[in-house]
């Protein structure tokens, strides 16, 4: 009967009410995060590791650097922490492997704050270094924590069972959301150092997040998911030797792989960071939180991070391959610099622009590696190393912002990351100008304040149109160091 209907309804030209096609189901969010412990990108890149190198090739390869004393080791303990929380040291609390201090009750791994949002999430843990359990970095919270010892047992025989049962669970119905984490690579540096041994570590572990990875795919329910998969480290290496805890660069490396819908292939950002992790991992489920981490799918708008970048002119510290400064603002910024004496070191002659690796390699130990907050490019005033050569013995220098569109009668807050160490006379000054006038003192700095993300109100006065803010460090002579990045200006009222 209704053929008949749908027929004369035809030779009649009624109108036909034909059904909607029904809405296409929302791909099923899923998340991998593979932890390898105390591995070196570089080694990984002289090893056979096809299955990290795909995912390089397929996805986003960041590198970045940890903190080290005196804030915290780069070690296991302070680096799986900021991985599963998304926060740093200062704030998740954990300074060496003995946890002490640890904040996990305010600062929960990714795992248990999914399970916080939607206790219908399965969530899974499996790990062969137990106090990432046993110390509640992943929480007792989450579904499902397989929890093994490889250092009763040794790592290559219990990294095996936990990809085992990764795999097994992956395969399946399995967890929405994963952390594994194998260890082998972290024990055979420490007792091999960063050889033959130590790549041959590296192609075990590739083959298992092999395994793991074809477990994944080969899911019956595969094509209907919408996978994160992430893959990390804690801290890197000394090389040759191997160990790790100090400020040495190669200890303090790095690294995030990360795939997934939205994310370009083959792409090396300079703003990615080690809490990342967690942020990319609850923004993947919709799941907010306020962390130092960002989602990797977000890049950068600082330009400081897009700037041309210069390799070493009086600094022999640093490699001189390495591409990590300019004396050049952005457009639209400038840097005053006619105040500072002619000699000193050119690197650092007023404001500058530089990277973590560049500017911390200048001299260790002294609170550079701990500008934590930073990303890419930022902008550094550094007295300290103006003066390691003859005339650089004052310092007087102001960075210039463009000039803001405001609207009189508001509010505005500058939002912006800062790593000012003081010692001395020397002062840190925030000023704004409106319209092009006077410069107004909005902060000063004659204490540290290091690794700190401000926001400052200012009011905005009658007739004002535009607004230019400005950092000038001065009364400094061999003194110390201001860092100032991403600043933004945000409406408030």
């Amino acid at each position: 009967m209704r053929r008949l209907g749908l027929a004369l309804a035809l030779l009649t030209g009624a109108a036909v009410a034909v059904p909607a096609p029904a809405a296409a189901a929302e791909p099923a969010k899923k998340l991998l995060v593979v932890g390898m412990d105390g591995l070196n990108w570089d080694s990984v890149v002289a090893a056979n590791a096809p299955h990290l190198d795909a995912l390089a090739a397929q996805g986003l390869l960041g590198r970045s650097l940890v903190q080290c004393p005196s804030l915290a080791d780069s070690s296991s303990g302070p680096g799986w922490s900021t991985i599963a929380t998304g926060v740093w040291p200062d704030r998740h609390g954990v300074h060496d492997n003995t946890f002490t201090g640890k904040q996990y009750g305010t600062y929960p791994d990714f795992l248990t704050r999914l399970e916080q949002a939607n206790p219908a999430y399965a969530t899974y843990s499996a790990v062969d270094w137990a106090p990432l359990h046993d110390q509640g970095t992943f929480s007792p919270a989450i579904d499902t924590r397989v929890t093994l010892d490889g250092d009763a047992n040794g790592y290559p025989a219990e990294d095996e069972k936990i990809t085992a049962d990764a795999v097994g669970r992956l395969s399946g119905g399995g967890p929405d959301a994963s952390f594994v984490y194998l260890g082998n690579t972290d024990v055979v540096a420490h007792a091999s150092g960063t050889g033959a041994r130590y790549r041959a570590a590296i192609e075990k572990q590739d083959q298992q997040l092999g395994r793991i990875l074809d477990a994944v795919r080969s899911r019956p329910t595969y094509a209907g998911e919408d996978w994160l998969i992430m893959v990390t480290t804690d801290h890197g290496h000394r090389v040759p030797l191997g160990g790790h805890g100090g400020c040495r660069i190669d200890e303090r490396g790095t690294f995030l792989l990360a795939t997934g819908s939205g994310i370009g292939a083959g792409i090396q950002p300079i703003d990615v960071r080690q809490p990342d992790v967690a942020a990319s991992a609850l923004a993947h489920f919709g799941v907010p939180a306020s962390l130092d981490g960002k989602n990797v799918r977000v890049r950068s708008t600082d330009p400081f991070d897009a700037l041309p970048l210069r390799t070493r002119v009086d600094e022999t510290g640093i490699p001189a391959t390495l591409a990590g400064w300019t004396p050049d603002a952005p457009a639209g910024w400038s840097v005053a610099r006619g105040a500072m004496p002619t000699g000193g070191v050119t690197e650092w002659r007023g404001w500058s622009f530089a990277t973590d690796e560049f500017w911390s390699r200048t001299q260790s130990g002294q609170e550079r590696e701990n500008a934590l907050r930073t990303r890419g490019v930022f902008a550094v005033a550094d007295s300290d190393e103006f003066a390691d050569k003859s005339g650089g013995d004052r310092y007087d220098s102001t960075l210039v912002s463009p000039a803001y569109p405001v609207t009189a009668g508001s509010t505005v807050r500058l939002t912006y990351v800062t790593h000012y160490r003081q010692e001395g006379a020397q002062k840190g000054d925030v000023l704004v100008s409106f319209n092009g006038g006077p410069d107004q003192l909005v902060k000063r700095y004659a204490s540290d304040a290091r690794a700190t993300a401000e926001s400052l109100p200012v009011a905005i006065p009658s007739g004002a149109t535009t607004m230019t803010v400005k950092f000038r460090y001065y009364d400094a002579g061999n003194n110390w160091y201001w860092v100032i990045d991403d600043l933004r200006m945000l409406m408030s009222s």
